[in-house]
């Protein structure tokens, strides 16, 4: 981690807020959706909805238009609507700081509960995403896909202070070097990692890449290439050619 910390020293959350309540909306949007897209949406609404107060008189029909563009906006203006008003009846208009007050929250499952702890609160918390699960099991320093097992697993493994840093350096590793395709050759952990150190012994031995499928000629393949129907004349296919009666 520390490798990677130093390979990613600009590693922290790419949603843009200014306040605990700020950051939770952008977070809710953010899923199934780039960051980039939810900090072009992000403004305007912080502005029509200064605070959870504010957003709790919205109705639903009032928010799905503005926040159409994140993809599944039917969803999140419910989750922001009852979100909104969970925390203006049950927390005074404030975002509460422990896991347990946030995952009661509508719309809040618990790697949102920790971007807003670790990031706006000052509560140490390791969200997991698919690129911390990806990265993690890939390197070698978690295993399984269960992202509340992951979560533990790491947490188990880091200081509680590096908790939030750690996974902000996971995802964006995930993001720009080890990708679905991973580009191992610009890792700075490469020679530690599990996935680098099969697919390198992989390749020492030479073992044939299997072929996409649908891609390129039967020829290519080693197989003989088949005819296609009602061209060509019999005897160009090998058969005698029938008489004429």
């Amino acid at each position: 981690m520390a490798r990677l910390e130093r390979q990613h020293p600009d590693a922290d959350t790419e949603l843009h807020f200014t306040t605990p309540y700020e950051l939770l909306v952008a977070t809710i949007l953010s899923a199934q959706c780039t960051d980039e897209r939810v900090n072009q949406v992000t403004p305007a609404l912080f502005t029509r909805y200064p605070d959870a107060k504010a957003l709790a008189l919205a109705t639903t029909d009032e928010l799905e238009p503005q926040i159409q563009s994140t993809g599944f906006f039917r969803a999140k203006s419910k989750s922001l609507s009852g979100m909104a008003r969970a925390v203006s009846e049950r927390h005074k208009g404030e975002i509460p700081a422990t896991m347990a007050e946030l995952t009661a929250l509508p719309g809040v499952g618990r790697k949102t509960a920790n971007v807003v702890l670790g990031h706006a609160l000052g509560v140490p918390g390791l969200p997991v995403d698919r690129h911390v699960l990806r990265v993690s099991n890939r390197i070698g320093i978690a295993k399984g896909d269960d992202p509340v097992v992951v979560e533990q697993q790491l947490c188990d493994a880091m200081p509680k202070a590096k908790w939030t840093k750690t996974s902000d350096t996971l995802i964006l590793h995930g993001r720009r070097i080890c990708k679905p395709k991973p580009l191992c050759d610009k890792c700075a952990v490469r020679e530690d990692c599990l996935y680098y150190r099969k697919t390198s012994r992989v390749a020492a031995a030479g073992r044939p890449v299997r072929k996409p499928q649908g891609t390129g000629s039967t020829a290519a393949a080693g197989r003989p290439a088949r005819k296609p129907q009602g061209t060509g004349s019999t005897a160009a296919a090998g058969r005698p050619a029938r008489a004429k009666k």
